[in-house]
């Protein structure tokens, strides 16, 4: 009897251990900046790894581009409306004179100084070129004028530029037109090459 006593003491006892180590564990998904730890109905824990954005650094931005007129000179207009923009110059206009022949024609634009203008009409005037020559431009079937006082302004001109043997009697009068002295149109004995120019539009620089 004593014997079975203390075989139940004993068993009491054991059962007692073992409820003590029991550890409770909480089943509650801890949270953590980047991860999450959670234990599935197994009793096996796994980390799920949460992804976390990147911190993005602007890039600089340039400032936006402005566009500004090279060129905010006013111009005068005659004749047909032209722009301003892509016009040959002075240099690169001779240089295209040079390629011509007598019956070439081409249409272009090019700027470039008055050196003189009909001082009767305005129906007529010469542009400075290189190496001491000149480009005499006349109107479209005169149908427009500039200031007889535009000698010496910049201007602009559009039309066709081609080669033309100008007679003895028309360079005289166009000498006259000019303000040539008496003298200075009798030194005119032969024709002359020159190259010439029928512009639609002009533009002056005011």
């Amino acid at each position: 009897m004593k014997r079975i006593f203390c075989c139940a003491v004993l068993a009491l006892a054991i059962v007692s251990c073992k409820k003590t180590e029991e550890v409770k564990v909480d089943e509650t998904p801890v949270e953590t900046p980047a991860d999450s730890i959670v234990k599935d109905s197994s009793g096996t824990v796994s980390v799920e790894k949460t992804e976390v954005p990147a911190e993005v650094t602007p890039e600089p931005q340039e400032p936006a581009k402005v566009e500004t007129s090279k060129d905010l000179a006013h111009y005068a207009s005659f004749g047909a409306k032209i722009k301003a923009d892509k016009a040959l110059t002075k240099e690169q206009m001779l240089k295209e004179y040079k390629k011509l022949k007598k019956g070439d024609t081409i249409q272009v634009k090019f700027k470039s100084t008055i050196q003189a203008v009909c001082k009767k009409k305005g129906c007529w005037m010469e542009m400075e070129l290189p190496e001491d020559k000149k480009s005499f431009v006349r109107f479209k079937d005169y149908g427009f004028f500039v200031p007889l006082n535009a000698d010496d302004s910049e201007a602009i001109v559009s039309g066709k530029a081609f080669i033309d043997v100008v007679s003895v009697a028309e360079l005289q009068h166009y000498a006259k037109d000019g303000g040539k002295s008496e003298e200075e149109i009798a030194k005119i004995t032969e024709p002359k090459i020159t190259y010439a120019f029928q512009a639609d539009g002009v533009l002056i620089k005011e």
